[in-house]
């Protein structure tokens, strides 16, 4: 009898899911932007693809996610359980603000996602026209206000490049940096700025119920479904695409990288991301391990180049 009931315990733990971890997920800027909304949906399809048995996000905003990467640097050293969103934002932000902690301070997992950024006004504004939008940064460059992620992000960057595309002087530009997306699409939406650019998810729903004005589109070609022409196809030489990745903290065994890149990749195969990338209008830019460690230096490198182009880094 005895031994009968060890093995129905036996039994029992065995039949139960086998979760690889109990993530923590941080996301390095306030809640509604798209880190935000990348860590909140990493948090979804690992319960629900039954990856991992629980797994919390915390918000660590501030400073284009410098501040929330020295932070997971050096509290979450040697756990294998703990993950960060990152991206082209925050390679930006590192080389702005001249950050002591950078991504080669951390474990790169894999880019998971890409999206081309999108430039609106309020539905009342009297700009109707990317080449509009345009005019009036010619005739006044300050005079022209943009709401956008941190200093020295995608967003920033891509402002940037249009002036320069434009024949403007891009430090001359007003670029207002906002450490969530939410504060920013408020600006926005508020007619507290002349127009506001950032990653096309993050307006999507506003564009399409009428509350903001979509202008054009980073791409190189039209996106399906988009109502916008690409910034190229306006006449201004702009092909910028934000992604967004994972990492994990410094100090992991190989065996514990290699587990968590298990378990990554399983997400990124799965129906559930599968289908958030398709609701998001998410990119699917899946690239891990070596590959994706060699890719992110070539990306700093260049991205290093385009900041001191524009005068954001020296």
């Amino acid at each position: 009898m005895k031994q009968f009931f060890l093995a129905s315990i036996v039994a029992g733990a065995l039949a139960l899911p086998a979760y690889a971890a109990d993530y923590t997920i941080m996301a390095p800027a306030a809640p509604g932007g798209g880190w935000d909304q990348t860590a909140r949906s990493l948090q979804a399809a690992l319960q629900e693809e039954g990856i991992s048995g629980n797994v919390q996000v915390v918000n660590v905003p501030g400073a284009g996610g410098t501040i929330g990467i020295a932070q997971f640097a050096s509290q979450q050293k040697g756990n294998p359980n703990a993950l960060i969103v990152g991206g082209y934002v925050m390679v930006g932000a590192i080389l702005t603000n001249q950050a002591p902690v950078t991504l080669a301070d951390v474990t790169p997992i894999a880019r998971l996602t890409g999206e081309y950024e999108a430039i609106v006004v309020p539905a009342s504004s009297e700009i109707q026209s990317i080449d509009q939008l345009v005019e009036a940064l010619k005739a006044d460059p300050g005079a022209v206000s943009w709401a956008g992620g941190s200093a020295g992000g995608t967003d920033h960057i891509a402002v940037g490049l249009l002036a320069k595309a434009a024949s403007v002087d891009p430090t001359k530009i007003n670029y207002i940096a906002y450490s969530g997306g939410g504060e920013a699409l408020a600006a926005i939406l508020g007619s507290q700025v002349t127009a506001g650019i950032s990653s096309y998810g993050e307006f999507q729903s506003q564009v399409e119920s009428g509350a903001l004005r979509l202008l054009a589109i980073s791409s190189d070609e039209r996106i399906e479904g988009v109502d916008a022409p690409t910034l190229k196809e306006s006449g201004y030489d702009v092909v910028l695409q934000n992604w967004r990745m994972v990492a994990a903290p410094p100090g992991l065994t190989d065996e514990q990288k290699a587990a968590v890149l298990a378990d990554v990749e399983k997400l990124a195969t799965s129906a559930t991301w599968q289908e958030t990338l398709k609701t998001k209008g998410w990119a699917d830019t899946y690239l891990a391990g070596d590959a994706f460690e060699e890719q992110l230096a070539k990306d700093i490198s260049a991205t290093e180049t385009i900041l001191k182009d524009i005068g954001l880094v020296k």
